[in-house]
């Protein structure tokens, strides 16, 4: 099977983000088995899921970067614009986990949160946007 860099480059992001999740999940337990009430930090615990579903959420990605009908370049991309938003929201949950400073991170909703927040919803909502409409064109 011949995959264009863009696909590969997914696939490997994907595979990456598993592989952080999986070393999430044994930071997860480290936790679990040492603390007093038995649970790990809630920022540990949403970095352990958050990277599980970014992990398959760009295998999702991935497929539509292959049957999308735009370049090479626009693929890759709208489809690294998407997963760097999805490790900047792991590694933030990941930071709140070691630092142990909150259990919510909206408590103080500053500009700078505001701003992020926006423009990870731009970034991973129109990236998306890209591949389904590369898919569309090539495939109907």
């Amino acid at each position: 099977m011949n995959l264009d860099i863009d696909t590969k480059v997914t696939l490997l992001s994907a595979g990456l983000i598993f592989l952080l999740a999986l070393l999430l999940g044994a930071w997860k337990y480290q936790q679990i088995a040492t603390s007093e009430n038995r649970q790990a930090h809630v920022y540990v615990d949403i970095a352990h899921r958050a990277a599980l579903m970014y992990s398959f959420a760009t295998m999702l990605v991935a497929v539509f970067v292959e049957l999308s009908a735009w370049p090479t370049w626009v693929n890759m991309v709208a489809a690294m614009v998407i997963v760097f938003f999805f490790v900047v929201a792991i590694g933030s949950y990941m930071l709140h986990g070691a630092l142990r400073d909150t259990t919510n991170q909206f408590e103080q909703l500053g500009w700078r949160l505001r701003a992020g927040m926006v423009l990870l919803i731009i970034g991973e909502v129109g990236g998306f946007a890209v591949l389904l409409a590369g898919f569309g064109v090539g495939e109907f």
